[in-house]
């Protein structure tokens, strides 16, 4: 029976959208649960995603986590096999297999009697998806090769996109962040050049000097000045700005201990 349904293909192109709740561990609950779904004869599937020798696991199972978890102790099992070597594995019936003893004892009593593994490599990862049925020779060698390419291409995709919307959303948020440190440290040059009738130059090299000295972040230290600058107006409310003005200079000076 051919492996390639037209529901698995609908089903793994909408792995390939993302959105604000899209990430690593969302596109793997997809993904098996899509081959549990799509793969003629397939009753679960898992998927590990190896990036710089971190892993991401994830089942549509219990019981496959449990496997999965059993075979990364055991350090042998299909899925190791198809990592290391870079081919796909077929177990026709595990109560058959004798390569793996310590596994095929895991596989039998998680009700899995045939497996389907298959390494893709995608950029920058090598993805291992699992294939488990509850009858013997449920996979057929020679359907393999479609799959393969199809779950390449898809998942490929669905990995890039996720991948690139993670990088847009943290040069999105570094950028925020940038732009908030920029705002507080206008904000408390603004408060020493009052304080202190200098230019906003000279401001900032004195922001930059007791930063430098304490060890200290500019955007961290003049986060520091504007609050106690808030705190000493809440205190005096009423008082004339300037009386504000004079505890920031000692705030400064007592950075520098003069």
């Amino acid at each position: 029976m051919d492996m390639v349904t037209p529901v698995l293909a609908r089903d793994l192109a909408v792995l390939g959208r993302v959105s604000e709740e899209t990430s690593s561990e969302s596109v793997l609950r997809g993904l098996t649960a899509t081959l549990a779904g799509g793969v003629p004869g397939c009753a679960g599937g898992s998927a590990e995603l190896w990036r710089e020798e971190r892993v991401v696991v994830s089942a549509s199972h219990s019981e496959l986590v449990v496997l999965a978890d059993s075979e990364e102790r055991l350090g042998e099992g299909p899925s190791s096999e198809a990592r290391a070597t870079g081919r796909h594995v077929i177990v026709q019936d595990v109560l058959r297999e004798s390569r793996w003893p310590g596994y095929v004892a895991m596989a039998v009593r998680c009700g899995v009697r045939s497996i389907l593994t298959m390494p893709i490599t995608v950029e920058r990862a090598v993805l291992v998806l699992g294939m488990y049925g509850v009858r013997p020779g449920v996979f057929a060698a020679r359907n393999v090769p479609p799959l393969a390419d199809m779950l390449a291409e898809q998942v490929g995709v669905a990995l890039a996109n996720m991948w690139d919307y993670d990088e847009v959303r943290t040069d999105a948020a570094q950028m925020q962040e940038a732009l908030a440190g920029r705002a507080i440290i206008d904000q408390a040059k603004g408060i020493i050049m009052k304080s202190s009738g200098c230019s906003a130059e000279a401001a900032f090299d004195e922001l930059r000097r007791i930063s430098q000295h304490h060890q200290v972040k500019v955007a961290d230290l003049a986060r520091l000045l504007v609050d106690e600058h808030q705190r000493n107006r809440e205190a005096r409310t009423g008082a004339p700005e300037g009386s504000a003005g004079g505890s920031t200079k000692g705030f400064t000076e007592g950075f520098t201990g003069s």
